[in-house]
């Protein structure tokens, strides 16, 4: 008896060692908690960033600490453009270009001055009556003239005037600007000019 005894008893502790597992396999033993880590690891790559208030998710900077964004001038701003008001032209081309009509002959003429100085006289069938250069005076002096004029201020046409009877009719081209003018009522400025002009005929040298 005392043998069977011992026999049951060692078999009932066998079946008793077998239906205890390792502790954390499917047990209540020392299972880590849900959702815990191990030591010396993070839980996740957004860990520390700053959480959305309305969902409570993790948010991450879209920029490294330290960096600022880049930007470009947009078109318009703090943009440079080449103004050709006002430009020096080139030696061949034309600086100013004057037409008068009337006088006591009612006679028209052209006259051409180009960027080197040289002249032309036209008559009033635009053919070449007399040539001739300015010198460097007289060209620095008709460019000073003509720029303060400004005649990219001026109307284009004026009247109002005193009437000058067998006066004259001027017609200016200059720098993409055309203005004309009756004798009685040129202003100051496109007098200057006309006086820094060289002569509408006649074919001589201006100084």
């Amino acid at each position: 008896m005392r043998a069977l005894r011992a026999v049951a008893v060692a078999v009932l502790s066998a079946a008793a060692l077998a239906g205890c597992g390792p502790a954390g396999a499917g047990g209540d033993g020392d299972a880590a908690p849900k959702g815990s880590t191990a030591p010396g690891t993070s839980a996740s790559a957004g860990a520390g960033a700053p959480a959305d208030p309305g969902t409570g998710a993790t948010t991450s900077p879209t920029a490294a600490p330290g960096t600022s964004p880049v930007t470009s001038p947009s078109a318009g701003t703090g943009g440079s453009t080449s103004p050709t008001a006002g430009r020096v032209p080139a030696p061949g081309e034309t600086l100013v270009r004057v037409t008068r009509t009337g006088g006591f002959a009612g006679r028209t003429h052209t006259l051409v001055v180009k960027g080197d100085g040289s002249w032309t006289q036209l008559d009033g069938e635009a053919r070449p009556k007399g040539t001739g250069k300015l010198s460097e005076a007289g060209l620095t002096g008709l460019r000073t003239a003509l720029r303060e004029a400004d005649f990219a201020r001026l109307p284009r046409i004026a009247t109002g005037g005193p009437t000058i009877y067998d006066g004259y009719s001027y017609v200016f081209v200059h720098d993409g600007h055309e203005v004309s003018r009756d004798q009685g009522s040129l202003p100051a400025s496109l007098t200057k000019v006309l006086d820094a002009l060289p002569p509408f005929t006649g074919g001589q040298d201006a100084p």
